[in-house]
């Protein structure tokens, strides 16, 4: 016989940890013991109807349980003591809970509150669970009242069909009379007054006829528009109507972007400029914020309009609004052309300290959002585009005998027109608004950033090694560093500049306090180990060949090296062939200009305003007037021939031409032209190369000045030149620690007149050598023995520019110098490479030769151009093994060629090995590879699994995914056309990625049948996705938030009801980052603010991509190159390939991604939404 009670204590004990975590009430209460009647202190939680007890709050199981059902729950008075202890039972508040049976003594509380008291009191009265049976009981009585109700309605509506089919009976009765009658009245009209209008009957028939008219003309309407709503033609009006919707709520955004720059930034502005100390004058508020008051006036009358057509709809008419706006649009224009200027006005005003701050106050208002002025003062440079999708939109869904389509037509017309002008300026400002965002981002500030002709190249992050005075490497921390998060530096390249940083935990940079800028103009790269450097050969074993090192050199200090650590061979390639071009531009661009101003009438400016094709627009080019790196003015137009001229131009190469070019050859040319032309370059350089450039080339001073009475103290030679590199004669016993260099002022005189191709060149007249006297050393150096052997001068692998046996020679000593023309130093400066020893001419008559001059700049040129091409794009040699062995023959040419200089000779060495070498990343997973596995059974589910080791395996296969697609996939939007998996088959398998893992984190939660379980694996995949977010990879925040967000998830009511209160806020905050609001703009800044490795969302550069696309066409009317677009589509497959190319350092478990890519888990969209209704029905209506 059964004694006791059994009952679920594993279901008491959970129902016990939820009264602890979410119970009504919730708190401390003395209780009296039956035994002794003393009051003791317990934690009590309630939870419906059951009241825990437990001894402390932390305590795991309840000491006791109460069931209210049943029960009273009232105050109770004090118990009478003792006068001394009165004063402290008048502190106390008591309540009794009394049981609904006999034989259950009451339970005695109280509380040291009488409002605690009185709110456990209403709390314990409410759990019972008898009100809500009463209440039932009148709801059942209220349900039994309108079936009642409703069988009443049922009858009487039989009634009335009854009446109505009487009715009808009637009708024809009522006819047959009317027409007898009418027979008779014909026949009576004579004789009798016909009073049809006052016989009551006849008006009640045509009262009944009204009625069926109208019910037949309803019911035939109603046929007709239900055929009409399933029609194509309405489908199409209903996404006309959608875009429009969309159209007004952009157009609220954007006058709402206005007016917080009128009146957060323009307006105080010009009330600054009127106090007594204005930080900014009126003129430069003007300048930069030219027409913006005038724009938002524009677009609000223009916002009013489309408002008022809203009210109208379903009537939308569009077309007068655009009439009314396109004449208005002049003022686009202007603001267009000033853009560019009012940004360097801007970055000029920035440099007082006094009008930054004021700025900075002014961004910090909450209506910004943390945007800079620069943004909003881009915002209407992409408004005109925007109109120019919306009426494509509207326009392929209006029909083409729509009232409307020869004005939606014309409008789209004018603004493509606009579109241009501006798509050309946004190009020709990207770069100034890329360095003002980089200097808002450095704490300290950068002024070098606010020079207008400072270029952006690239950026990334690199570990930088610690070093000592000599620059090597110190061995005591190469094996730990690169374990540590202390050395890593972002870094960022310009044309003069190379900015080395660190990032605090807010994302803000910091400026190394010792070597944070560094000026190129004072550095030599060194891109691999020396070979007689034994430490620095043993460093690089410990890094596998990815150190380079930066030997800086400043005038107004002593020399020291940064040694920086590239993740991988690719990444180490790209930053020392960029940062060895940028060198080579301004060294150069140093020599040319100071040897035409010391040598020869001609100075740099002149030369390319004598040179009419490098500024002076023509049928086959149209120049912008912003200037690239080399201070030349940058292409907007050309066709692939003036293209490929620039590309071979000997007198200057820009970098960020080069990169643009190379990026997007294959949109407008091949890779077979552009060897063509290099190979045309090197073997016939004189045939090849214009005319007029090579007589430039060779441009000297007509006046032929005397080299025998040349005054040392001329203020003119003696002029110090700030820009190019300090080029010294090489020295036989310099010390290799401490150097001096000889600047370029020092005097260069030549006899040679101009270059004539049609004279032979044995008539090529000698130039008289002459010597200087050169400045006295340092006190400081010494010499060295005799027989150091010229150790410092053997260093391989040097930057090309100022090789570094040019840069020391013997203190007091008068070195022998020839006359060297511009070209000789140009020669010189520009050796391809710059590797080995120092080139030996054998005579004067040769370094003067000007076949061997223009042969070595030609070779030079090539070498430089495939040097970037290899390492910077091998896929493109990789996938087309024809272009890879024509390479590979125009290299092996050039090493037979007997005059080859020795640095050029190492340089195609080295572009060769680059070439013939095994990708050094094979060791890292392919794509191919991890699809594989899916294929392979499961070995883990999703509960045994950690949030951390699901974070890390979706940033590990997101990455490799993301890395696979060739850049050659963003050009030509290859992923909107029909056959995109054919020609872009990388990015479709990126999108069905992303899809894939949506799916599976949906499939993931939709597979449990439990509220409770599903509810923590919401919380465990907003887990994963905010630990994706702390390793950079937005990819996966996206994957997993859109998943929460699919209606099969975002229905389950009960499930969300159980999500903690964290989950929620931690989710909001994650959707607000890769939120699609403005244009991905939260998603942006992130981006700008954290270190790579990182996975970006792909679709917001796609997005970018077809903005621009759509925008502006490849190719003019003329045919010729849209070169400004080909800038704006290099500079987004830039930032792109940055992400692509650093690599995570995660290890690979097997176990999780079998999991992640078994496709087996995956439900589809509609399953998923069924198994949701399943789960939990729609309520009844």
């Amino acid at each position: 016989m059964q004694k006791s009670v059994r009952y679920n204590e594993g279901h008491a004990l959970f129902l016990s940890a939820v009264a602890r975590k979410e119970g009504t009430k919730r708190g401390y209460l003395s209780k009296k013991t039956a035994e002794n009647s003393r009051w003791h202190e317990k934690f009590f939680a309630l939870h419906q109807n059951v009241l825990f007890y437990f001894e402390n709050e932390q305590s795991a199981r309840p000491a006791g349980i109460y069931l209210l059902e049943g029960c009273t729950c009232e105050r109770a008075p004090a118990p009478k003591m003792s006068t001394t202890g009165k004063e402290a039972l008048e502190k106390q508040h008591y309540f009794l809970i009394m049981f609904g049976h006999d034989g259950q003594k009451p339970l005695e509380l109280r509380t040291e509150e009488e409002c605690e008291c009185d709110e456990w009191v209403e709390a314990i009265q409410q759990a019972s669970y008898s009100d809500i049976i009463i209440e039932r009981e009148v709801l059942m009585q209220k349900y039994i009242h309108l079936v009642q109700i409703v069988e009443t309605e049922k009858v009487a509506a039989n009634q009335l069909r009854t009446q109505l089919e009487d009715q009808d009976t009637e009708i024809e009765r009522l006819k047959a009379e009317i027409i007898a009658l009418n027979k008779t009245k014909e026949r009576m009209r004579p004789y009798h007054v016909f009073h049809e209008n006052d016989d009551p009957d006849i008006k009640k028939i045509k009262k009944v006829q009204s009625f069926m008219r109208g019910w037949l003309c309803r019911r035939k309407w109603k046929i007709i528009v239900q055929d009409y709503i399933c029609s194509p033609h309405a489908e199409s009006m209903r996404k006309r109507n959608q875009i429009v919707f969309n159209m007004v709520e952009a157009e609220t955004e954007y006058v709402h972007q206005l007016y917080i720059l009128v009146n957060c930034f323009l307006r105080p502005l010009r009330m600054a400029a009127s106090s007594k100390k204005p930080p900014i004058s009126h003129d430069d508020v003007s300048s930069i914020f030219l027409n913006s008051e005038t724009i938002m006036f524009l677009h609000e009358i223009f916002h009013q309009g489309l408002k008022a057509r809203i009210a109208n709809w379903p009537t939308l008419v569009l077309a007068d609004l655009f009439d009314i706006l396109l004449p208005m649009l002049n003022i686009y224009q202007e603001f267009v052309r000033n853009h560019q200027y009012s940004l360097q006005v801007l970055a000029n005003c920035k440099q007082n300290r006094d009008f930054d701050k004021l700025l900075k106050q002014y961004e910090s208002n909450a209506a910004c959002e943390g945007r800079m002025l620069e943004t909003f003062l881009t915002y209407p440079m992409f408004q005109i585009p925007r109109y120019i999708i919306t009426l494509h939109e509207l326009l392929a869904h209006t029909p083409h005998e729509h009232v409307e389509r020869k004005s939606l037509e014309f409008a789209k017309s004018k603004l493509e027109e606009l579109s241009r002008v501006m798509h050309d300026e946004v190009s020709d400002t990207e770069n100034i608004r890329k360095n003002l965002a980089i200097e808002r981002m450095i704490v300290e500030g950068c002024d070098i950033l606010l020079d207008t002709s400072q270029t952006f190249v690239r950026q990334g992050s690199l570990i930088q090694l610690p070093s000592v005075e000599r620059g090597k490497l110190s061995k005591v921390r190469l094996g730990s560093l690169s374990l540590k998060k202390e050395g890593e530096r972002q870094c960022f390249l310009f044309t003069k500049h190379f900015l080395v940083c660190t990032r605090s935990s807010g994302g803000k940079l910091h400026l190394l306090k010792q070597g944070g800028v560094l000026s190129l103009i004072d550095c030599t790269l060194i891109e691999e180990p020396d070979a007689n450097d034994e430490e620095s050969k043993a460093g690089g074993q410990v890094f596998g060949q990815l150190d380079f090192k930066l030997v800086v050199e400043p005038s107004d200090s002593s020399s020291f090296t940064v040694v920086l650590l590239a993740p991988s061979r690719q990444e180490k390639a790209a930053w020392t062939s960029d940062i060895s071009q940028c060198i080579d531009n301004i060294r150069c661009n140093g020599l040319m200009t100071s040897v035409f101003e010391e040598n020869s009438k001609v100075t740099v400016p002149y030369m390319i305003k004598s040179d009419v094709r490098l500024h002076k627009d023509d049928v086959d080019i149209c120049f912008s007037k912003t200037l690239n790196s080399c201070k030349v003015p940058q292409i907007r137009y050309a066709s692939v021939e003036r293209l490929l001229e620039r590309l071979t131009d000997l007198r200057f190469l820009s970098i960020d031409f080069l990169n643009t070019f190379l990026h997007t050859y294959r949109i407008f040319t091949t890779a077979t032209v552009v060897m063509d032309k290099l190979a045309d370059i090197y073997k016939k350089p004189f045939s090849s190369i214009p005319i007029r450039s090579l007589e430039l080339f060779f441009a000297t001073n007509q006046n032929n000045r005397g080299v025998d009475h040349v005054n040392d103290k001329s203020p003119r030679l003696c002029r110090k030149f700030s820009s190019p590199p300090p080029l010294s004669i090489p020295s036989r016993t310099t010390s290799p620690v401490r150097t001096r260099k000889l600047s370029l002022h020092s005097p260069i005189t030549a006899r040679v007149g101009g270059l004539d191709l049609t004279s032979p060149l044995s008539n090529y007249s000698t130039p008289t050598p002459t010597t200087s006297s050169p400045p006295p050393p340092p006190s400081s150096t010494s010499p060295p023995p005799n027989n150091s052997n010229e150790a410092g001068d053997m260093s391989p692998c040097r930057s090309p520019s100022t090789p570094r046996h040019l840069r020391y020679r013997q203190p007091g000593k008068r070195p022998p110098m020839c006359a060297v023309s511009p070209a000789s130093a140009f020669a010189i400066a520009t050796a391809a490479a710059g590797h080995g020893a120092p080139p030996v001419f054998t005579n004067s008559e040769r370094t003067c030769d000007k076949e061997f001059i223009i042969r070595r700049a030609a070779t030079n040129r090539v070498l430089n151009v495939l040097r970037h091409w290899v390492s910077k794009h091998s896929q493109d040699f990789e996938m087309n093994g024809d272009l890879k062995m024509s390479v590979i023959c125009l290299l092996e040419e050039v090493l037979r060629d007997p005059d080859l200089l020795p640095q050029e000779r190492k340089a195609t060495a080295n572009i060769l090995n680059a070439l013939s070498q095994d990708d050094q990343e094979d060791a890292q997973l392919r794509i191919e590879d991890i699809l594989q596995m899916a294929d392979c059974p499961k070995a883990e589910c999703f509960e045994s699994l950690s949030a951390m080791e699901l974070a890390e395996q979706i940033t590990l296969l997101d990455h490799i995914v993301f890395r696979s697609i060739p850049y050659e996939s963003f050009l030509g939007q290859g992923w909107m056309k029909v056959d995109k998996t054919e020609r872009t088959p990388y990015i479709m398998k990126t999108s069905q990625h992303f899809n894939d893992m949506s799916n599976l984190v949906a499939s993931q939660i939709m597979t449990h049948t439990d509220v409770g379980s599903r509810a923590n694996s919401i919380e465990k995949w907003v887990a994963v996705a905010d630990i994706c977010r702390c390793l950079n990879n937005y990819n996966g925040v996206l994957e997993i938030t859109s998943a929460l967000n699919r209606s099969a998830i975002y229905r389950l009511k009960k499930t969300w009801a159980k999500v903690s209160k964290q989950t929620k806020a931690l989710m909001d905050k994650l959707q607000k980052i890769v939120s699609s609001e403005g244009r991905f703009k939260n998603l942006r800044e992130t981006l700008k603010n954290c270190n790579p490795p990182c996975v970006p969302y792909l679709g917001m550069y796609l997005t970018d991509l077809a903005f621009i696309e759509e925008g502006t066409p490849n190719f003019t009317e003329e045919g010729l190159v849209n070169f400004s677009k080909m800038r704006m589509i290099s500079h987004i497959i830039r930032e792109i390939r940055q992400f692509q190319q650093t690599p995570y350092r995660i290890e690979h478990q097997p176990k999780v991604t079998q999991y992640l890519l078994d496709k087996t888990l995956i439900m589809d969209e509609d399953t998923l939404y069924d198994l949701s209704l399943k789960i939990e029905p729609r309520l009844p209506a």
